[in-house]
């Protein structure tokens, strides 16, 4: 890989200390010859004298800050969808399971990701199609899930689900997960869905309090495609939730399909520790 030139910054932009980091950040890359990216609000809070739309950063960038949380970097992974461009995620408040890297090691992961020597973890995306009337009326990836679930008044959805176009079951239940490995431990876990690796590769299908209590999680392999048709009438809504940041409303009879994504996410890794240790930190394994 060679060396890295462009390099985009993203931040929680209402977060002062994001703000400090990245104007230090700016001046790190520059005095290495690097050329800093910063999207409009960003570039304008800092007095940033370039301002691009996130379109020309993502044809420009070779490598991705995110200063910030888990959110923040979910939002700027599906930006990158397909670009097969290394992501630095950054945890600027508790370790995250995405954000790794604390800001005491930034630079020095930096300095080998601009050598173009990053150590990425390659993150399966899912891709997620919605159907209505026979056509198709959105597509998104995902980094993390989908999720169809009622709005707070509504009784129990029906979600007719097949895997490869085999009847699966109709769930009742207040909604229903799809999520990728690196999601398990998200929405998926709270609940009741498994800890799945991130490395693996297989889709996780997790109902939200199902009313028959047989109904668990079940792991499908990534040549899956799940099907899930909303076949119960309502008269209050139920949406469709792609990473917890996107969603539209759904209707009797609308469908959504789920597959593995043909691209992935590279997420630049920690070395000073592993998954494991982030799980039992994150949920605090072996405290009293």
């Amino acid at each position: 890989m060679q060396a890295i030139q462009s390099v985009a910054i993203f931040v929680k932009i209402h977060d002062p200390r994001c703000l400090g980091i990245a104007r230090d950040l700016i001046s790190w890359l520059e005095e290495r010859g690097c050329t800093p990216l910063a999207e409009g609000e960003l570039a304008r809070q800092l007095g940033y004298p370039t301002t691009l739309s996130e379109e020309e950063i993502r044809e420009q960038a070779e490598l991705v800050v995110v200063l910030g949380g888990d959110g923040t970097l979910i939002s700027v992974a599906r930006l990158f969808c397909g670009k097969d461009v290394p992501i630095v995620g950054v945890n600027m408040g508790s370790l995250g399971f995405l954000t790794e890297i604390t800001v005491e090691e930034l630079y020095t992961r930096l300095e080998k990701c601009l050598e173009g020597n990053p150590r990425v973890s390659d993150r399966m995306m899912l891709e997620v199609t919605l159907h209505r009337d026979g056509q198709e009326i959105e597509k998104c990836h995902v980094l993390n899930d989908m999720v169809i679930n009622k709005g707070a008044l509504a009784r129990i959805v029906d979600l007719e689900t097949k895997v490869n176009r085999h009847f699966l079951t109709t769930y009742k239940a207040d909604g229903l997960i799809v999520s990728t490995p690196t999601g398990s431990t998200g929405y998926s876990l709270s609940a009741g869905g498994p800890i799945i690796h991130p490395l693996m590769s297989c889709i996780v299908i997790t109902p939200i309090c199902p009313h028959t209590l047989t109904n668990r999680p079940i792991v499908v392999t990534d040549e899956s495609v799940i099907s899930i048709t909303v076949t119960s009438s309502f008269d209050e809504k139920v949406y469709l939730t792609l990473d917890g940041q996107v969603g539209f409303e759904l209707y009797e009879g609308d469908s959504v399909e789920v597959r593995k994504a043909l691209k992935t996410t590279a997420l630049v890794m920690s070395r000073s520790r592993d998954y494991f240790e982030i799980l039992r930190t994150k949920l605090k394994w072996g405290e009293r």
